[in-house]
């Protein structure tokens, strides 16, 4: 467990000094208040609380950027300690493989924890200081874990990559290839395929299955219909009445996706020749 908290550490320190990262935490704080202020304006005219639309609009863009900051806080964590041949001199210290993927995975998480917390927690400081909407914290709360749940999702997908390529640029295009897949061009596909289908094969149950199938989808479903208030914020009043979507059931998508290449990376780690 130590070893594991020492490389988690080393992680830590690693991220505090990447300008990267605090431009990720600028990011997300300035998005965050730029939705929550502009989500204020229309919360007279459609009886919308303000808060329920900034987590409505913020879920549907933290589906684009969390993954996006995830990968990219991944995707050389193993192929560029081989590179630069520092791999070499880690496993000489007496620790398992698996505790260093682990120990870089809590490490990774941490540092995307904080970016959450940092920018998502300034809208929710800015909110408790005004006393607006404080009757509905528990969505954003939510939102602001499942965000972190998501990012976990697509950092072990990085750590996949990262632990079968050679080399840093082809980890690099194998991340931006698996953001476009699951972010983007998975729901076109399926846009297509229902389009082309004509409703002939493709049921209502197949097709709830292959959406929430994709961790990102799962995530923004559970955010837009896991609460009452932002169920009618995002027009799906009726889909959140469905009982077939059980945000329990999204919840275990996103984790099996999280798991799945976190075992799939430490089985490949351990047979990788140094």
């Amino acid at each position: 467990m130590s070893a594991i908290l020492v490389i988690a550490g080393k992680e830590i320190q690693d991220g505090l000094r990447n300008r990267w990262i605090a431009s990720a935490i600028v990011l997300l704080t300035t998005i965050s208040l730029a939705l929550y202020f502009l989500g204020s304006a229309p919360g007279g005219s459609i009886r919308a609380s303000s808060l329920d639309v900034t987590v409505v609009s913020l879920a549907s863009l933290s589906v684009y950027l969390i993954p996006l900051i995830a990968l990219m806080l991944s995707y050389d964590t193993l192929v560029g300690e081989f590179e630069r041949g520092t791999m070499l001199l880690l496993l000489t210290y007496p620790l398992a493989r698996w505790q260093v993927v682990i120990g870089k995975f809590c490490g990774h998480m941490m540092i995307l924890l904080s970016a959450i917390v940092i920018g998502y927690g300034a809208t929710a400081l800015v909110i408790a200081v005004t006393g607006n909407d404080v009757e509905n914290w528990q969505a954003y709360l939510m939102m602001m874990a499942s965000s972190w749940m998501l990012g976990g999702v697509f950092i072990a997908l990085g750590y996949t990559i990262s632990v079968f390529v050679q080399e840093r640029a082809t980890a690099a295009g194998a991340a931006i290839g698996v953001w476009l897949i699951g972010v983007v061009l998975y729901d076109l596909g399926l846009m297509g395929l229902l389009l082309a289908d004509q409703e002939q094969r493709i049921g209502e149950g197949l097709f709830s299955t292959l959406i929430i199938a994709n961790p990102t989808d799962a995530y923004r479903i559970f955010n837009l219909t896991g609460f009452e208030s932002t169920r009618q914020v995002a027009g799906l009043s009726d889909i959140g009445a469905n009982a077939a979507v059980n945000p329990g059931l999204l919840l275990a998508v996103m984790a099996v996706w999280l798991l799945v290449p976190l075992v799939v990376t430490i089985l490949r780690f351990r047979k990788r020749e140094l």
